[in-house]
């Protein structure tokens, strides 16, 4: 027989090494060993969870730990909030027409949680126009009061406002606290805060801001890992009819219970709540220290920046958090969304710098801020957190500033 022939006849050419086999089955150390990160002295025999909704009790100033429901995300408070409020038209306890108030603004996804429960089952939205860029807070206070004003018109009753604590984009800090109040004036049935950005960015106090509902999240700017976030509700005759959208063993308990368990899932990133909270604690002034010194650094930076560009910052530094808006040059001539994105891909690609960037349709009325060589309708949203240096900006300001010169000199186009 042919020393290269297989025990079937076939060439050692064309055949497939098998798999070798494993020597033994996994040992009873081995075993030990990929299971080490168990705690030693705990006998397992339930693989169960505990809630850890007293730390975020402490950090917003809620009054019991059924009013704070751990989630995975400002998203799913949308679904929750918005849920209640469709069912209600579905039910006939509100009548066709009557009214969401929302900012123009909003984070899409609650937009597509206003479209999926709400308008289908016969309510209608008003949204109202943030006006950007800004001087004042009464700005968005005279916008929103007359939203109010045209959700009641006809007859009809506003049912739910939804506030932005800070708008993603463009960045701003929206006088919550005032706006609930004219919402209890004006007779509007619920309020939902939407803080996705708050928490560790600003001071919350939902005792304070009187809202129905406020929702953050903790992976944005309180250092937990994606995805956890917690949802304040108010107690009240309502409370009851408030559900999380996955409905498991729990449901009918209370959302806050109804949310500790929707099934089997990593849980991981709410358990490290209070290990992130011990983290936070060993910086100078805990996150009251962290908010200050961001908040400080990054409107330095920002007026730095729109010095540097003979631009303008967005909005005034007490309506800014960690994040600031800053002037583009309009020598750029972003006049798209598109643009905007353009360049921000050429900006990462090119320069190693993940910035997000905005397009401001000039005002039909004033135009907008302008520069030397035009109006100004780009805007970069910085932001500043611990680990962010001075060399971070300082790299942004330089390659904004080489792209100015080589479209004064038409050498290129990032748009191209």
């Amino acid at each position: 027989m042919d020393s290269d022939r297989g025990e079937n006849g076939d060439s050692s050419h064309n055949h497939v090494s098998k798999k070798p086999k494993l020597s033994a089955f996994i040992s009873e150390e081995e075993i030990r060993q990929e299971f080490s990160h168990h705690q030693r002295g705990i006998a397992r025999i339930n693989n169960g969870l505990a809630r850890i909704q007293n730390c975020c009790k402490g950090l917003i100033n809620a009054d019991s730990v059924d009013e704070v429901s751990l989630i995975d995300n400002a998203t799913t408070a949308a679904a929750i909030v918005l849920q209640q409020i469709g069912r209600a038209f579905a039910q006939g306890k509100f009548q066709k027409g009557d009214v969401v108030v929302m900012l123009h603004c909003a984070f899409q996804s609650v937009k597509k949680s206003i479209q999926a429960y709400v308008t289908g089952a016969g309510g209608s939205v008003i949204e109202v126009q943030l006006p950007f860029p800004l001087t004042s807070k009464e700005e968005i206070v005279s916008e929103f009061r007359k939203g109010l004003e045209k959700g009641k018109s006809d007859g009809r009753h506003v049912r739910l406002a939804i506030i932005d604590h800070i708008t993603s984009m463009p960045c701003v800090v929206v006088p919550v606290e005032e706006l609930v109040k004219i919402c209890r004036q004006e007779g509007v049935d619920q309020v939902f805060v939407d803080a996705a950005h708050a928490i560790g960015s600003v001071p919350v106090d939902v005792k304070e801001i009187g809202a129905d509902f406020y929702v953050s999240n903790l992976h944005k700017w309180f250092f937990c890992p994606p995805s956890v976030a917690f949802l304040y509700c108010r107690k009240s005759p309502l409370s009851s009819e408030v559900h999380h959208p996955v409905v498991s063993h729990e449901f009918g308990n209370g959302l806050a219970i109804e949310s500790s368990w929707i099934g089997t899932r990593d849980y991981s990133s709410q358990l490290v709540v209070p290990s992130v909270l011990e983290f936070v604690n060993r910086f100078e002034g805990g996150i009251e220290g962290i908010m200050m010194r961001n908040h400080e650094i990054v409107v330095k930076m920002g007026e730095m920046l729109a010095k540097s560009w003979g631009t303008n910052l967005g909005a005034p530094p007490e309506m800014c958090a960690s994040m600031i808006m800053v002037g583009l040059p309009s020598r750029l001539f972003i006049s798209s969304e598109e643009d905007a994105m353009r360049l921000r891909s050429y900006l990462r690609q090119h320069h190693g710098i993940e910035v997000p960037l905005h397009y401001q349709a000039p005002s039909d009325v004033e135009g907008g801020p302008k520069d030397k060589d035009g109006l100004v309708t780009g805007y970069a949203r910085i932001s500043h957190q611990v680990y962010n240096s001075f060399d971070d900006y300082c790299k942004f300001r330089d390659a904004i500033n080489q792209l100015v010169e080589q479209r004064r000199s038409c050498k290129m186009l990032f748009m191209e």
